[in-house]
């Protein structure tokens, strides 16, 4: 079978390290690592998430006391970066000199605020990196509504037939020109409509060689990181989610949403307004 198909085998015996950026100053919810959900704090979960995922080691790379705080009586390992990283990659590269992991550890960057991170997921990505020429790997889910395909919020990725990305965009893509023609309120049938999943796995090397790349022109039109490495003539794998993948915590509508998805998994009655 070959390795570039999602299907690809996923071998239990890879090792990889989860790394999570965690940084206090957000601009839509400051201290968003700390909020709560479902009785805990946001991190928390996030942290549980990847260690289901069965990493060799999971660290998190915080730029505030306050979150490495919170994370002592879960004995994991905390890194504490500086504060003027312009991104959760840029801290992680930080990370890989502080832990001195080798050129070719596998590393998974689960953002601080996927607390409904499926252990599937976290698993597929590294294996996807794994099983690929790619030098970058990360996941997408079908789109299943319009509503959806049209949300800005919502990235769209586009694959060729290798399943290498084309492109990312906050856009509609790819355009059915005449089902669209007729009407926009649904989605045609056959067409790829994928919805990027913000977690990606690299080798340590290429992703200390990512952050020393120059900030591309798309990069900032689309303000999409990823859009950096395809610029510059990366490639970058898209392996199918082999689990639904819920989406992260962005807006205070995303934090009620999740707090009451676990807290009513839990049995409880959420107390996020």
């Amino acid at each position: 079978m070959p390795a570039n198909m999602d299907t690809a085998h996923q071998n239990p015996s890879l090792r990889f390290v989860v790394a999570i950026p965690a940084r206090h100053g957000s601009l839509r919810l400051p201290g968003k690592p700390l909020l709560p959900l479902a009785g805990e704090p946001m991190i928390v979960h996030v942290v549980r998430r990847a260690r289901d995922a069965g990493a060799r080691e999971v660290v998190v790379a915080t730029d505030d006391a306050r979150i490495a705080n919170t994370l002592m009586d879960l004995e994991v390992d905390v890194e504490m970066t500086r504060l003027d990283h312009a991104s959760g990659s840029d801290r992680l590269a930080e990370v890989i000199e502080l832990r001195g992991w080798s050129d070719d550890t596998i590393i998974v960057n689960l953002q601080g605020d996927e607390p409904m991170a499926p252990a599937s997921g976290i698993r597929r990505v590294a294996y996807a990196l794994a099983a690929n020429k790619a030098p970058m790997a990360t996941l997408a889910t079908p789109i299943i509504s319009a509503e959806e395909l049209f949300d800005p919020n919502c990235v769209k990725v586009v694959r060729d037939m290798h399943g290498n990305a084309l492109y990312f965009s906050r856009a509609p893509m790819p355009w059915p020109r005449d089902a669209f023609a007729a009407d926009r309120s649904q989605l045609p049938d056959g067409i790829p409509f994928l919805r990027h999943i913000g977690i990606y796995a690299y080798r340590a090397k290429f992703l200390r060689t990512l952050t020393r790349l120059p900030r591309t022109l798309l990069e900032k039109t689309e303000s999409l990181e990823q859009l950096r490495a395809l610029e510059h003539g990366h490639s970058i794998h898209v392996a199918l989610a082999p689990d639904p993948f819920p989406a992260g915590v962005d807006t205070i509508q995303d934090l009620i949403r999740v707090d009451r998805a676990m807290t009513t998994a839990k049995g409880g009655k959420s107390r996020v307004r």
